[in-house]
């Protein structure tokens, strides 16, 4: 336990405390906002002791051990995909949940450690072998898209993203030849023209191809700084009204739709104000300079695919949410780490976080 946590684990502990604060600060304030979120205090407090269990019991366990059956993973993360599209229960139009009476169990979540495990594998074969790059991208590509497949007809549009940029975080540091870059963009490029093209001008035709549901969340993402939005523009004037020192815990805060999951950056402005939400960001900074270094410090081809997409998924939900928040970027249900609430995707972050404190590294902290 010594070597799996030592002193320079400041730089993650003390970030990590003040969310926790800041978060259960925003759940208590959220008990006076609407009655369905009476119950969010105390849960919060549950997946925070339940991913800290997690952390220490990833401790005992060897890392390789992880890599070595990432297949067996991707796979048990792949059925409960399947599965969950038929037992799943329906919240706000997706079956992306299990009902587990006490908490809502959401493999799509789970899925990003999977996938990243098997595609961190994937690449150290890659790196080791004679494969073509072809091949190698093509079986990137199979594994990436399965998962995508089946988190698109629930539907989820974030975890797709989140796929996507796992698959990215892996190529990038894979050894193929850039020509293969460029290809990929010219395809995308032309992707993109004849998918906005079908969109704006060949709506019918979109709908026919990729259903209804489907063009009704494109229409929010491509619309949602045309001032319909009741949600964005309570948010906005929440923030606005925060002033730097913020309001605390207040009974007749304006009601803004899932404040304590994807506006708690909001919710959290409304008590702390501009302050708070300037030491809020620098502790995101800490903590993001304590991966970086983790990365670099790490030799192991796997380590380090593991981290770099970890460092994609973390950072990306970070800039989504906050600028989502003060309406510079589309409202995509993308949660804040640490702060908002949630059990899958906290006690996912504990897991990520648990494996990267236990991947061995060949030289000492300063």
């Amino acid at each position: 336990m010594k070597k799996f946590i030592d002193k320079y684990h400041i730089l993650f502990f003390l970030p990590l405390g003040i969310f926790l604060i800041a978060s259960l600060f925003c759940m208590y304030e959220a008990r006076f906002i609407k009655s369905l979120y009476v119950n969010h205090f105390a849960k919060q407090i549950l997946w925070y002791v339940i991913g800290f269990f997690l952390l220490i019991l990833l401790g005992k366990i060897k890392v390789q051990f992880l890599f070595q059956y990432s297949f067996s993973f991707y796979l048990l993360g792949n059925f409960l995909l399947f599965l969950v599209l038929f037992l799943g229960k329906d919240i706000n139009g997706a079956k992306a949940w299990f009902d587990l009476k006490f908490f809502h169990f959401q493999p799509s979540e789970f899925m990003k450690i999977a996938l990243l495990l098997y595609l961190a594998k994937n690449l150290r074969e890659f790196n080791e072998s004679k494969q073509s790059d072809f091949l190698f991208i093509l079986k990137c590509l199979l594994i990436t898209l399965i998962p995508s497949i089946f988190v698109f007809l629930e539907p989820d549009t974030g975890a797709i993203l989140f796929y996507g940029l796992l698959l990215l975080s892996t190529l990038l540091l894979s050894k193929i030849k850039k020509r293969w870059f460029f290809l990929a963009f010219f395809l995308l490029t032309l992707f993109g023209g004849s998918f906005f093209y079908l969109y704006f001008l060949k709506q019918d035709f979109f709908i026919k191809i990729f259903g209804t549901s489907f063009f009704y969340r494109m229409d929010r993402l491509i619309h949602f700084h045309d001032g319909t939005s009741l949600q964005l523009e309570n948010a906005l004037t929440t923030i606005g009204n925060a002033g730097l020192f913020g309001h605390g815990i207040q009974k007749d805060l304006l009601y803004v739709p899932e404040f304590p999951t994807d506006f708690v950056f909001t919710l959290f402005l409304s008590i702390f104000g501009f302050i708070g939400g300037f030491v809020l960001l620098l502790s995101f900074f800490t903590m993001n300079c304590f991966f970086i270094n983790k990365y670099f410090k790490v030799k192991e081809i796997e380590y380090k695919a593991f981290i770099h997409g970890f460092l994609f998924l973390f950072l990306f939900q970070q800039i989504q949410n906050i600028l989502m928040n003060l309406g510079l970027l589309p409202i995509m249900g993308i949660p804040l780490p640490f702060l908002s609430y949630g059990g899958s995707n906290m006690i996912v972050y504990f897991l990520f976080i648990g494996i990267i404190f236990n991947m061995k590294e060949k030289e000492e902290y300063f």
